[in-house]
């Protein structure tokens, strides 16, 4: 996990809100680990985890995309 990577996910999760993050290469307990990573430092969310791909989401001020769930209401 590179700082690049992140200032890399963060405008991506900024513009689109949801975005696909493919970790090949990478054993299973690894990559859970790099995912909490990349959470704790973009202040994402997990939406799905398949294989070597991992769906996530970060909610923007002013919303492009409706949740069916907003797990920020929820707490």
């Amino acid at each position: 996990m590179t700082p690049a990577l992140i200032r890399g996910i963060s405008p991506a999760l900024n513009f689109h809100e949801l975005i696909k993050i493919r970790l090949s290469g990478v054993e299973r307990d690894r990559r859970h680990e790099l995912l909490e990573q990349i959470y704790d430092a973009t202040g994402a969310e997990a939406v799905q985890e398949i294989g070597r791909i991992a769906v996530i989401c970060r909610h923007a001020e002013k919303p492009r995309i409706a949740f069916p769930i907003d797990r920020r209401k929820r707490k």
